[in-house]
């Protein structure tokens, strides 16, 4: 009796101190990537989403050039903060990804995302053993559809603990900026920053999510602010900003990634 005592004590000891580390990990994970002292190197991995000969062509045709309007909106805007903008990140081209990441639930409540949450790290630590490509802080990895069988994505997601990103996206090389919005959006989840938009209606939240707040009239809003996600045309109406170049970074999220008191 006193055996099985002492077992449940060493048992739970063992719980905490798996605990302790996670969220130490945890902690100093998110001040090494956001004490912006060194460059933090972010790749980005295609996975086929839908199993298309078509699909397939376009991710063998992407280049290194793809993604690089991230690293340069990145720049730009740290430029904006008074930060060493060329500095901060470097975004590379990944090795296509053959395994598709666990699904997200559909019943949000705190415990199915915590248990996705460490399905997807399980993933992604796998995923490490077998693809070899550069070395990488944040991994983001893309699921591509051919966009003449699919006319909608499922929700794109970006988490901290981990530092990884699953983003959903067109074969169309019209939408291939866009991508690049969605991948930001989702890298600074990474790195902290919180969604600015409603999540039921999908209309950027005033004032956090508007990049110009103070605008005389407000609408119609000139950019977006990339964690509002969208251009506020009206009080209802919002469209999805084309590329990176009509997305700027406000204020709330600079303090969130550390860029600002």
């Amino acid at each position: 009796m006193a055996s099985r005592g002492l077992f449940r004590q060493l048992r739970i000891l063992v719980l905490l101190f798996i605990l302790l580390v996670v969220a130490v990990d945890a902690w100093l994970t998110k001040a090494r990537t956001t004490d912006w002292d060194d460059p933090l190197w972010v790749v980005v991995y295609p996975i086929n989403g839908d199993s298309r000969d078509s699909t397939s062509a376009y991710i063998g045709n992407l280049a290194p050039e793809t993604f690089l309007p991230i690293r340069d909106f990145i720049a730009r805007e740290a430029d904006r903060y008074g930060l060493p903008g060329d500095r901060l990140v470097d975004v590379r081209l990944g090795p296509e990804v053959h395994e598709i990441p666990p699904i997200p639930p559909d019943e949000r409540n705190i415990f199915s995302v915590a248990l996705w949450s460490l399905q997807l790290r399980y993933w992604v630590m796998r995923a490490r053993w077998r693809y070899d490509g550069p070395p990488a802080d944040i991994r983001i990895y893309v699921k591509f559809y051919d966009s003449q069988w699919r006319n909608r994505l499922a929700h794109s997601l970006g988490l901290q603990k981990g530092l990884v990103g699953v983003v959903n996206a067109f074969t169309s090389r019209d939408y291939a900026q866009r991508t690049n919005v969605v991948i930001a959006h989702e890298l600074l989840h990474t790195l902290g920053a919180t969604d600015k938009y409603n999540l039921d209606t999908n209309q950027p939240t005033y004032p956090a999510g508007y990049a110009d707040p103070d605008r005389r009239p407000l609408y119609p809003q000139l950019k977006a602010e990339i964690m509002g996600g969208r251009v506020p045309e009206s009080e209802t109406r919002s469209d999805m900003p084309d590329s990176l170049h009509d997305t700027i970074i406000g204020s709330m999220t600079a303090r969130e990634i550390r860029w600002a008191d």
